[in-house]
Order: structure tokens, then sequence, then C-alpha cells
């Protein structure tokens, strides 16, 4: 398809804009990451280990202005993709609707909680590299900033949607 919709283009510019051009600039190892990551997900989530999870986390901390934001500080160790992944399959949409509290919650805590630690996200990894960023230096550096930034966002958003609610 690609290769008809550009054939009357200069024979260069036709080059980059076929498919198979696309295709092998892809990371192949970031896209094999993310679907084993899901597929470790769908795991869980079949075998009922992350209801199990939302169970226990509800006995246990029982609110979710509490869960949320601890979910978002595993975050900082474990990638944000897998932790927004884990988290829906802990708690079914019929019960929490796609703009209730806990998902809008969710995806402020497990970005933000993704880059206490530079660990936490795919993007800080790749900092890493590129910038030759030391994860000690970074923690040492930003860890303490990154946190209180981190609860002040949350109490924030905790206090406007109290307002709002």
């Amino acid at each position: 398809m690609g290769d008809r919709l550009h054939r009357r283009k200069d024979e260069p510019l036709r080059e980059r804009m076929v498919i198979a051009q696309a295709i092998s600039r892809i990371d192949m190892s970031a896209v094999v990451f993310f679907i084993g990551i899901l597929l470790a997900v769908a795991v869980l989530e079949h075998a009922h280990i992350l209801a199990s999870l939302a169970a226990w986390l509800g006995a246990t901390l029982g609110r979710l202005d509490i869960i949320v934001p601890t979910i978002g500080l595993v975050s900082a160790i474990i990638d944000n993709v897998p932790m927004v992944a884990a988290s829906m399959g802990m708690y079914p949409v019929q019960t929490y609707p796609a703009d209730s509290f806990l998902w809008e919650f969710l995806a402020y805590c497990t970005g933000t909680g993704g880059s206490i630690l530079i660990i936490g996200s795919a993007a800080g990894v790749a900092a890493m590299g590129i910038e030759k960023i030391e994860f000690l230096w970074y923690a040492r550096k930003f860890g303490l900033l990154a946190i209180l930034g981190y609860f002040a966002g949350a109490l924030t958003y905790i206090a406007q949607y109290s307002l709002l609610h």
C-alpha cells in the first residue's frame, strides 16, 4: 500500500516512505520487552494473582488514596507500563469506570513515580544509556526532589478531586 501511495514521488523520498523501510527502523528489542511484560501480566491475571493482590491491598491499606500512591512508588523500581497493565488486571472496569478517581490518579502516580528513580521508566533507562547517567548520581542529586514532587503532586490531586467531587 505504501508503495502505491508514494509511487509518483522521487526515488530517494519514496524509499524512505515505504513500509519495509519503516519496519527496519523499529527497535525490536523494545517491542519484544513490552510484549513479554504484557504476557507476564496476562498470566498473573489469568491465575487470579492480581485480583488477590488487589484484595490484599484493600484489606491492608484500605483506601484508594493510599493504595494508588503505593503502586506509584513501586513503579519507581518496576517500569510504569507493567504497573499500569497489572492494575488493569487488579481493578475491573465494571467497578472502576474509565474516568474514575482510580484510573486518573493511577495515571499520575505511575507516570510520575517511575521518575523517582531513573530506572522506573523506559525513558529514564534510555536517558541513562544515551547521556551516561549513573544510577547513584541520579539518586543523590534528584531522588529527594523527585519524591517530594511526587507526594506534593499526589496531595494536590487528592485535594483537587475532593473539592470538585
